[in-house]
């Protein structure tokens, strides 16, 4: 499959790969020691000497399985191989990690460990990787046939190729990948929008800005003729300049900016451009800090996030809890929930302060806004309205640092190249917030702030912001 997805969950495989080695090594110690002395006597009159000597294995294990995993790119995605395939690919690490290990212990003498066992250790370090790839096959695929974890995909070009692309992703649904549709050329190639062989057509070349910006979309496969790629340049800047994920067939454009991967598409070459990290392996990592200490801060904030909800209960009409539609990744709409700072039904009265926006651009800051109320305004300045977001970071529609989440309202005032900073998921704090918050008036140096966060993205950078947010927070510097 594609490497993205691949490297996304190298991590975790690699972790459980691992305890599941180590799993059979005890499972093994068990059968061996307790099990079969007891089932055949005769052929095992005794047992083995006590599990923790056999711990001293570990070591080894953890070092010849992790370097076979690695150099036999055990971590490649395999959802379009065969399980036949990935069944001989396992077996063939956990035997030879076996064997390896039988002669570490040649080596040094642990003459303590049994023969037989390794024998058995290796059959039952087979069946458990086995099962374990199995089920981690099979939770995978149920999990993208019922729509989860899914990546939506649009094909331009209305070519034999991209017919055969259309069927290989309909026909293989546990892959992930969600076709919206195809884009024609023109309307020459046929009345749109219709269908072509089932698959919908959603416009023409003339309508594609259009249709990123009404759908959340993914990635954009261009699967046109070589001879015709000059005439899909724009096409491939536009998605560029949104910061949409392009997928070229074959061949590529000479104009590019953004980083450029080979990948294979079942057998079809494919030409990745991407303005957007890719990291997997880093990528999993930032997932990991966002869970962690999201339900450690969510334990410290509990009891002044409870108090101040009661406050605001008390001190005005109308729920603690504020909950708001907000742009998530790609333009997702999702649920924002915040500590309710405003009167009730604030939203309804915007028009009435409008004039007072301190902001250029699509978005409303005031100073003074006089439907932020008296504990709204103590909330706000120690950013405790923000802590109800921890449960979005938990849920995956937020991360601790990234751009912040628009309204759906300003997004459609967004310029096309305002609409990259939707490329990565939003986040509680970032560049923004600690560089100033509500001081920085210029939306456009905003906008800029976003998109260095996403061009210069590491994971040190998310430590450094989070660093910067905790003395930003507590001296209120910006907070409105």
């Amino acid at each position: 499959m594609l490497k993205q997805q691949a490297r996304s969950v190298a991590a975790t495989l690699y972790a459980v790969d691992l305890l599941t080695t180590l799993a059979a090594l005890a499972a093994a110690h068990f059968l061996r020691g307790s099990v079969l002395p007891v089932l055949f006597p005769k052929v095992f009159p005794s047992g083995l000497h006590p599990f923790s000597l056999y711990l001293v294995l570990a070591g080894p294990i953890v070092l010849i399985w992790s370097a076979l995993l690695f150099v036999t790119s055990s971590f490649r995605s395999r959802r379009t191989s065969g399980l036949k395939t990935e069944m001989s690919h396992v077996a063939r690490v956990s035997l030879g990690g076996t064997v390896a290990l039988t002669l570490v212990v040649y080596a040094v003498r642990w003459d303590f460990i049994s023969r037989p066992f390794l024998f058995l250790f290796g059959t039952v370090g087979v069946l458990f990787l086995a099962l374990e790839r199995l089920a981690v096959r099979l939770i995978a695929r149920k999990i993208r046939i019922r729509g989860y974890n899914f990546r939506t995909v649009v094909l331009v070009g209305d070519t034999p190729r991209a017919r055969v692309m259309a069927r290989r992703i309909r026909e293989h649904p546990w892959w992930g990948l969600r076709l919206l549709g195809i884009v024609r050329e023109s309307s020459e190639d046929g009345p749109s929008p219709g269908a072509v062989e089932g698959i919908p057509v959603l416009g023409t070349l003339a309508d594609f800005p259009a249709i990123l910006t009404a759908n959340p979309v993914d990635e954009v496969i261009l699967t046109v003729d070589r001879g015709q790629l000059e005439k899909f340049e724009e096409v491939f800047l536009r998605c560029e300049e949104m910061g949409v994920r392009t997928r070229l067939v074959l061949d590529f454009f000479p104009h590019v900016l953004a980083r450029v991967e080979l990948e294979e598409f079942e057998g079809t070459p494919l030409l990745t451009f991407s303005t957007t990290p890719d990291d997997g392996l880093s990528l999993t990592a930032k997932r990991a800090l966002d869970v962690s200490l999201s339900v450690l801060l969510g334990l410290v904030y509990f009891v002044p996030v409870t108090f101040a909800a009661l406050l605001i209960r008390l001190g005005s009409r109308g729920p603690a809890l504020f909950r708001q539609t907000r742009c998530g990744l790609n333009g997702r709409p999702f649920t924002l929930f915040k500590l309710r700072t405003m009167v009730d039904g604030a939203d309804d009265r915007l028009t009435e302060v409008v004039h007072l926006n301190e902001h250029d651009g699509p978005v409303f800051k005031a100073q003074r806004d006089p439907r932020v109320t008296a504990m709204g305004r103590l909330v706000r300045r120690f950013s405790l309205d923000e802590a109800p977001q921890f449960w979005n970071v938990l849920k995956g529609e937020m991360s601790l640092v990234g751009p912040r989440p628009p309204l759906p309202d300003e997004v459609s005032r967004y310029e096309l190249w305002q609409r990259r900073r939707l490329s990565m998921k939003p986040g509680v704090t970032g560049l923004w917030q600690v560089s100033g918050r509500s001081e920085i008036l210029d939306f456009e140096q905003w906008m800029e702030l976003d998109l260095a966060y996403i061009d210069n993205w590491s994971l040190g950078l998310d430590v450094k912001i989070l660093l910067r947010t905790v003395p930003a927070v507590l001296s209120g510097r910006g907070a409105r």
